[in-house]
């Protein structure tokens, strides 16, 4: 009798001993549901501090091609334009060549991203009927001219944009605590001088010292290693190994590990990448959507990576006046592509607008 008791006693304490560590953890959780929380909520309170700018959405679905809000595919993702200009006075808006143009696509249901870089010096109308280097519409119409080109020539429904400066870059990574890229041995010559050329020499003729107190690292070898601000984003911009479409390439090998080191952050850390980065962005989320991207940025996986004009259809030459440019020898087809990379569209069918787009490319060039 007196062991039946104390058996009962055992299995009483061990179901209270479970319930108190099932407490312990449910508490665990919440607390770190509600850290989260406060992280959104103040990375919202902070996105006061960026450069918020309006543009006109209802003209820009207007200028949408015929198909667009029709296309049923379309509405399952959001379609954003990620624009970085060269700009040192914080000037984000018209004025500023895009150096980089890529549009990242968020599948609503699985959190999966893919991006597409479309190279800057791409000839094709430039969202107002007349035709040049891609990169040139940001700098004549800003962001909302910038986005109508890509929505014209690539059948899209992009109404958002986020841009940022190199200096933003710089901060954000340092904040990162830096990332990780394999350098090549001929790219290491050509990254150290775009440092030089972004922070200055001083007197001694061997160190450099930027105003803004980012100090001038060189990269000795090559190979997976860890890149602070500067030198990560020096390495975003090297053009003379391969050509513009590895340099794409390389820049977005940097947002992914910019997301990979994010998605391993603490609060503190993010928190500080959100100090670092919102005074250098200019963008035309509000507060809502912010909230809501931050709330799922658990989720997002980057699942693609590629640039347009696509390989199989493309080259580069000269084009009268516009000089150099990279050439869509099929607009058409890469348009077909890109729907295919972007959103698992199979035998796509262009828009009216897009096989006009082309036959100009096709007349302008010669391909």
């Amino acid at each position: 009798m007196a062991s039946s008791q104390a058996a009962k006693r055992r299995a009483l304490a061990r179901k209270k001993a479970k319930k108190k560590r099932r407490k312990i953890l449910l508490l665990i959780v919440e607390f770190f549901v509600l850290a989260l929380l406060v992280v959104i909520v103040y990375g919202v309170q902070k996105a006061q501090k960026v450069t918020k700018v309006k543009i006109d959405e209802q003209e820009i679905v207007s200028k949408m091609n015929d198909n667009v809000a029709t296309n049923e595919t379309l509405k399952g993702y959001r379609n954003i334009a990620l624009f970085g200009v060269d700009s040192r006075e914080k000037s984000l808006g018209k004025g500023s060549r895009s150096d980089t143009i890529i549009i990242a696509s968020i599948n609503h249901d699985t959190g999966d991203i893919r991006l597409c870089s479309v190279f800057r010096d791409t000839y094709m109308n430039v969202g107002n009927d007349s035709y040049n280097k891609c990169n040139s519409a940001y700098a004549k119409g800003g962001p909302e001219q910038a986005i109508n080109m890509l929505n014209m020539n690539l059948d899209m429904n992009i109404t958002d944009y986020v841009t940022v400066g190199f200096e933003g870059l710089i901060e954000t990574i340092d904040a990162l605590g830096g990332v990780y890229i394999d350098v090549e041995e001929k790219e290491i010559v050509h990254l150290n001088n775009y440092q030089i050329s972004m922070v200055g020499k001083t007197t001694d003729g061997k160190t450099y010292t930027a105003t803004e107190g980012v100090d001038y690292i060189a990269v000795k070898e090559p190979g997976y290693q860890l890149l602070n601000g500067l030198q990560a984003t020096a390495y975003c911009r090297i053009r003379y190994v391969g050509n513009d479409f590895q340099r794409a390439e390389r820049q977005r090998n940097v947002l992914k590990a910019v997301m990979d080191v994010c998605k391993k952050s603490d609060p503190k850390k993010l928190n500080d990448v959100l100090d670092a980065a919102l005074p250098n962005v200019a963008t035309s989320l509000d507060v809502d959507e912010m909230t809501e991207m931050l709330g799922n940025v658990a989720k997002y996986n980057i699942t693609g990576s590629d640039g347009f004009p696509f390989e199989t259809n493309r080259t580069t030459g000269n084009v009268g006046s516009k000089g150099s440019c990279v050439i869509p020898t099929d607009l058409e087809q890469n348009v077909v592509l890109f729907h295919k990379f972007m959103f698992d569209e199979d035998n796509y069918t262009v828009s009216p607008q897009i096989h006009e787009y082309s036959q100009k490319v096709a007349s302008d060039t010669g391909h």
